[in-house]
């Protein structure tokens, strides 16, 4: 089962829409220049994106069609890119470009021998205005495949402006801090924080956040590859952390129980809903489409964020989640494709989308005032200024069958922990069971 958080929380609605914004009108927007060489070409686009995302891609696309006058044609392939890849690709009509949602998908793929390398053009391009570590997810054994085109960014706490000035604390720049103004903010009547555990995912990235900013990067490289394994003391210090917060009644809106049984768009609803229960809500910068869209709420004054603040002295994290671009092998239009992936990878491509709203670029050339608005540009500053430190979501890059099943692996245990969060060793254990067996598939 492939899962598209970042893609389906967001489709349902633009964070141009969140923050009030207008998609840009007028047509197309000229790549400028450009002497048509592809005229006559279409180059087929296979995605999980629908909705605002695929509409606002769609912008990027006809740009491109402006520069090139290659026509372009996408196709949703909705939440399991692979099984729907993997079928036109055995039916002989492969796409010739596909947004991939998950570095394990890429790898996939790659693995399956089912890519192109990128050309040096996009290679180059993408070695002077990307961090490396977006090479890095982009690489399987040392080959370039991916162009990370869209990014997410999932070190974010959104909360009430009114709660915590109702409760007089200011954000905390550390994770000491946020628990402190968390009981702060319950004494005033509210719980500091809503979760949404109903959703496991959502608890692998509080997880990853932890962990990040208390082991530090390499560790949290060494586990993701499963090259460390999940008995380490390193994972035990995490839970245990995770687990003060979970057993704390005063900071979890209706404890436990009530965090199991609520779902991501509820636990934002209960920060920013019309009965609101807590103060703030962990999760990605895509709370602030829900926020507005559901609720109403004016982004920058009626809803905002922190990042992620650091854990134990370490630094703050920056997870995050992504699209990548690759061309298939087996692509009528490969070259096409790949003329694509070379636009795709300029800022000139990137400020087409950030115009539009509800996207973040990693392309560190992108000028911020692409952005619409003051809180997507400062994500999207948090995001490239964390360079190298950055990291792909851990369980993104797990197999599935640990990392991405409902009722399975990582999310399931992950729920039991919260359900009872009193033996971190015990649940160190039960991961690393599960981990083997998937990693070993």
């Amino acid at each position: 089962m492939m899962r598209r958080r970042t893609t389906l929380l967001t489709s349902c609605t633009a964070l141009a829409l969140a923050l009030g914004a207008t998609a840009c009108g007028g047509g197309p927007v000229s790549a400028g220049g450009g002497d048509k060489a592809l005229s006559g070409q279409t180059v087929t686009v296979a995605g999980v994106w629908s909705g605002s995302e695929q509409k606002n891609f769609q912008k990027v696309l006809d740009a491109f069609t402006a520069k090139t006058g290659a026509k372009t044609q996408f196709v949703s392939t909705g939440d399991n890119v692979s099984t729907v890849v993997g079928s036109k690709i055995e039916g002989g009509n492969a796409p010739d470009v596909v947004m991939v949602p998950q570095v394990g998908v890429l790898q996939q793929f790659a693995k399956k021998g089912w890519l192109k390398p990128l050309s040096p053009t996009a290679q180059t391009t993408i070695t002077a205005d990307y961090a490396p570590v977006w090479k890095k997810y982009g690489s399987v054994d040392g080959t370039l495949y991916g162009l990370y085109f869209k990014a997410a960014h999932k070190s974010t706490v959104w909360y009430s402006p009114d709660a915590l000035t109702q409760a007089g604390v200011k954000p905390p720049k550390t994770y000491d801090e946020m628990l402190k103004a968390g009981h702060t903010v319950s004494d005033s009547g509210l719980a500091a924080f809503a979760v949404g555990g109903q959703d496991g995912w959502t608890l692998t990235d509080w997880f990853e956040n932890i962990y990040l900013s208390q082991a530090g990067p390499e560790k949290y490289d060494a586990l993701a590859a499963h090259k460390l394994k999940w008995t380490d003391p390193s994972v035990v210090k995490a839970l245990t952390t995770l687990g003060k917060l979970f057993k704390d009644k005063q900071l979890i809106a209706g404890g436990q129980k009530g965090a199991l049984n609520t779902d991501f768009p509820g636990s934002v609803e209960k920060v920013f809903g019309p009965k609101p229960e807590a103060g703030m809500v962990y999760e990605g910068d895509f709370v602030a489409g829900v926020a507005h869209d559901q609720f109403g709420k004016t982004i920058g004054k009626d809803a905002n964020f922190f990042p992620f603040p650091a854990v134990d002295g370490g630094t703050a994290p920056v997870v995050s989640g992504g699209d990548a671009a690759v061309v298939l092998k087996d692509a009528k239009n490969a070259k096409a494709g790949m003329k694509l992936l070379e636009y795709l990878a300029t800022p000139e491509a990137a400020a087409v989308w950030a115009k539009a709203g509800g996207f973040l670029s990693p392309n560190k050339k992108l000028d911020p005032a692409s952005y619409g608005d003051d809180v997507t540009r400062a994500t999207a500053k948090s995001l490239v200024g964390a360079g190298d430190s950055v990291r792909f979501d851990m369980s993104d890059q797990a197999p599935a069958a640990f990392g991405g099943t409902k009722g399975a692996g990582e999310w399931k245990l992950l729920q039991d922990f919260l359900s009872d969060p009193s033996d971190p060793k015990g649940t160190a254990a039960k991961l690393e069971s599960a981990a083997a067996k998937a990693y070993q598939g």
